[in-house]
């Protein structure tokens, strides 16, 4: 892997000297660690004139590090735990001929980017924007390999909650399983915190779960990740609990189904990212409920769980292939519920069958 992020590193590099800057200073901590291989807390990465350079608050340890340091690289410890190694870096490179440095002005604060400034008033600060997050989009067959086990384990964890009693038990206590079996199966841990929504609750983006209760004939709606290796995944499912759908269930879950179905089949490369939006978008605006959709039918994800790019209707853009997204429309009903279907699968081209599906559980509509 040595190899992988030295040559992650040697594009950004090549980046920065086209335009016109010396060194760059990485501080997001998942551009640290895709460039680094791992990001102990606090550290920088530094990419000089010469060597490559990460910089620790603190002597790092195996429990500290988020991920696996790549060994090439000079690893620089601060002498005092509170000297900030962002100011650090920039001292260091003063003193070198680099009359200019890049910097992720998204990431540091107005006070370091004054600090930084001070340590180094002969250095030109330029912005770094999101070089790495773009750098960051399309991944390699080792990272989707990563992906593909998150989403393994988040299908197991969800297969498992689906064989036990629901009714009578509560949003919280089903989210908090959900966790504790994404850990069981080889997760470090859920990729973002889970939802569960039932009843009137179902089918809402980014649900809290709450001390309501599962009942006979509620829809339930389950969105949960697995984060592995660093990466991750999501899916969600709806399902009906107890009894038979009601009609008005099933022809909502049947639209939702049509819509989630038609995003994901415009997952081929070079298609635009708002054309996928819209494809998902298109038959659920014309059922006559475009108002209260969700901003974007999906996202990128990776070593966070929202990356570029965006599938929404203003998103600029096209798609290549081995870029890893959601597609997760869906419909909530004020005071009755709704339902939601997402998926994490990546973009193939049709020569090697299409969008690859990573999480696999079944979207038929089931009666629990």
């Amino acid at each position: 892997m040595s190899d992988v992020y030295a040559a992650r590193r040697a594009r950004l590099r090549d980046r920065c000297s086209a335009a016109g800057n010396a060194a760059a200073l990485v501080s997001r901590p998942a551009n640290v660690r895709y460039l680094a291989g791992g990001a102990p807390p606090g550290a920088v990465l530094l990419l000089g004139p010469g060597e490559d350079m990460l910089l620790c608050p603190r002597t790092p340890t195996g429990d500290s590090v988020d991920g696996h340091l790549d060994e090439q690289l000079r690893l620089t410890v601060l002498p005092t735990p509170s000297g900030d190694p962002a100011v650090a870096a920039a001292g260091i490179l003063a003193a070198s001929p680099a009359e200019s440095l890049a910097v992720e002005e998204h990431h540091l604060t107005v006070a370091r980017h004054r600090a930084i400034g001070s340590v180094a008033p002969r250095l030109r600060l330029a912005d770094l924007g999101g070089a790495v997050e773009q750098q960051r989009i399309v991944k390699d067959e080792e990272e989707i390999a990563c992906l593909r086990i998150a989403a393994e384990i988040a299908d197991q964890a969800l297969g498992e909650l689906l064989e036990s009693i629901l009714v009578g038990r509560t949003e919280r206590h089903l989210a908090l399983e959900l966790e504790r079996r994404l850990v069981d199966h080889g997760a470090d841990g859920p990729a973002f915190p889970t939802s569960v929504a039932t009843g009137a609750n179902s089918g809402r983006c980014g649900h809290h779960p709450s001390d309501r209760r599962v009942e006979e004939g509620d829809f339930l709606s389950v969105c949960l990740g697995a984060e592995y290796r660093g990466y991750r995944c999501l899916i969600g499912r709806t399902f009906v609990i107890g009894t038979s759908p009601a009609a008005w269930q099933i022809e909502l879950y049947e639209l939702v189904f049509a819509a989630q179905r038609a995003g994901r089949q415009g997952l081929v490369p070079s298609a635009g990212y708002r054309d996928v939006d819209r494809a998902a978008r298109q038959p659920l605006e014309a059922a006559g409920y475009g108002e209260g959709l969700p901003s974007r039918t999906g996202h990128g994800v990776g070593l966070e769980i929202d990356e570029d790019p965006q599938l929404a209707p203003a998103a600029m853009g096209k798609l290549d292939a081995c870029v890893p997204v959601t597609v997760g429309p869906g419909v909530h009903l004020p005071g009755r519920g709704g339902v939601r279907i997402d998926d994490t699968l990546v973009v193939r081209p049709e020569a090697d069958g299409g969008p690859e599906l990573l999480t696999i559980t079944t979207k038929e509509l089931l009666a629990l």
